[in-house]
């Protein structure tokens, strides 16, 4: 029985979104301005397996890589997606990629300081004997950590922020706070939010004895809304195939559907574990990785080096990866939002995002564009022998 497997390129978006303008995204193309600036490139297999056709398509570009020195000589289809759900972040992405498109808008906290009615924080605060909380804004998590990294310490109250995304985020120090006591924070946080609609409550820990050192650490750990209704991660699961979520999957869709997960942080790691998980699965599982770093460490840092750098070594890691699929094994490339590094500001960037399917029992096809990002759910479904209420199959 043919298993899928999912590489979720978190934020590889490719321009093109008819609707950018309404998120203030009007040009974004995360891979497009990626090529401009770095035009020698090294993304042979990716170009063999269609990308370039992909993202020239959706961004009306005509931008080309050399495919000389791919050493994956696997049939694909290829084409572009665009996004239906009525926000540019993390969970509406991925949600609707699994069948869910988020058709209601999410609740967000204000930009300016203070973010934060007081009479949740208040509520907060009692319920954890807390303080107060530090910072109070929208911000980076990695700024925002020098700023009040010290007086956190000093005082023992947490840094609350947000972002563009629906989000209540806490940076706690591991140490002198404790990593425990944070996740039992953002859990009554959790719990709080919930009449304001927020998608997300995120523990942001990290280590560092004063500002300019803070550094976080890998334990991030996401308490999200659970799904609108059942995702292919649930259909799967219903239908007694093992889902193996790797890396943050199993935070984004609140755990259901999810069989089993295996935590990662960083590339390296999550790649390891998407090979582990190759090697144990049974036929007919779904594996589900995210790569978190191009979004994390590369767009909303506005590395431009940095993500062309990450680009090439998930490039180099797809030829061990396509040598560990079986016969029958389906693999599926694909983003869930843009995030230029050449754009104004850290937040997500509204674009259409690539979509890449192949394996040996492929027949070969440009499946141009898809208006719905559950298209490829739809056809992750197919593959498995499934069916989802969302998105049209392009098998």
């Amino acid at each position: 029985m043919t298993r899928a497997i999912i590489l979720m390129m978190d934020s590889f978006g490719i321009g093109g979104a008819p609707d950018a303008d309404k998120f203030g995204d009007a040009g974004a193309d995360t891979f497009g301005h990626i090529t401009d600036n770095y035009p020698n490139l090294r993304l042979p297999n990716l170009a063999k397996l269609g990308l370039v056709k992909a993202a020239n398509a959706a961004s009306k570009s005509n931008r080309s890589l050399s495919e000389e020195g791919a050493e994956i000589n696997l049939p694909s289809k290829y084409g572009h997606c665009q996004e239906i759900s009525l926000a540019k972040d993390t969970t509406s992405g991925h949600w609707e990629i699994a069948g869910v498109p988020v058709l209601k808008p999410w609740g967000y906290f204000k930009p300016d300081y203070p973010s934060f009615p007081k009479e949740l924080l208040d509520r907060i605060c009692q319920r954890a004997g807390l303080h107060g909380f530090l910072g109070n804004k929208a911000a980076s998590g990695t700024v925002i950590i020098q700023e009040f990294g010290e007086e956190h310490i000093k005082t023992g109250m947490p840094i609350g922020y947000t972002s563009a995304d629906s989000n209540f985020q806490i940076a706690a120090h591991e140490k002198y706070f404790g990593l425990q006591r944070l996740y039992d924070l953002c859990q009554i946080v959790y719990e709080e939010v919930k009449p304001y609609n927020i998608a997300r409550v995120i523990a942001r820990p990290f280590v560092g004895e004063k500002n300019g050192e803070f550094v976080r650490t890998g334990n991030r750990h996401d308490y999200s809304v659970p799904p609108l209704d059942k995702t292919l991660l649930d259909v799967a699961k219903e239908n007694g195939r093992k889902v193996i979520a790797v890396g943050k999957i199993s935070d984004i869709f609140a755990g259901s559907g999810v069989v089993e997960k295996k935590l990662a942080s960083g590339h390296p790691a999550l790649w390891e574990k998407t090979f582990e998980a190759m090697n144990e699965a049974p036929d007919g599982s779904l594996i589900f990785t995210n790569f978190v770093d191009f979004d994390m460490l590369y767009g909303h840092r506005r590395n431009l080096a940095g993500y062309a750098q990450a680009l090439e070594e998930f490039d180099k890691m797809l030829v061990k990866f396509a040598n560990l699929m079986q016969k029958d094994d389906v693999a599926f490339i694909c983003a869930d939002h843009g995030n230029d590094p050449t754009a104004k500001g850290s937040d997500h960037t509204r674009e259409q995002i690539p979509v890449l399917m192949f394996g040996q029992t492929i027949k070969p096809q440009d499946v141009g564009l898809r208006k719905t990002f559950s298209d490829i759910g739809q056809t992750v479904a197919e593959v498995l022998g499934l069916k989802l209420k969302c998105g049209e199959s392009f098998l």
